[in-house]
């Protein structure tokens, strides 16, 4: 099971934010990985506490984002059929322009052909 969260020091960041003490950043960059499973192929749970991915294989300015719904942002990446070929992605995460990571998701391997482009989604929902 997919497991996602904003990490600690989003939820802080927000929480300046909203008391007026800093102007939050922009996400600026989503982060693929393949650090998100165990050695049994498990998914790892997340516990916000996280920094980095476990292993960052690639880092991409974010191409738009959405509002799906008014508490919902939708950031989009795609990677080009040359990107992470042959790759298995099993965890991703949104950084913002400040270089911190402020949301982590994991999930099961999702394998890249080199014939493909793959477009992924993450939802920073409140």
């Amino acid at each position: 099971m997919a497991q996602g969260v904003i990490t600690k020091i989003g939820r802080e960041k927000l929480c300046k934010a909203h008391a007026g003490d800093i102007t939050l950043p922009v996400i600026t960059q989503m982060a693929f990985g393949n650090g998100g499973v165990d050695g049994s192929g498990t998914v790892i749970a997340t516990t916000g506490e996280e920094v980095t991915l476990r292993n960052e294989l690639l880092r991409k300015n974010i191409d738009s984002h959405t509002f799906p719904i008014t508490t919902t942002g939708r950031y989009s990446v795609r990677l080009g059929k040359e990107e992470l070929a042959d790759q298995n992605i099993s965890e991703m995460g949104l950084f913002d322009a400040e270089g911190d990571l402020v949301a982590y998701k994991t999930f099961l391997p999702k394998g890249k052909d080199g014939d493909m482009e793959f477009i992924f989604d993450m939802d920073e929902i409140f």
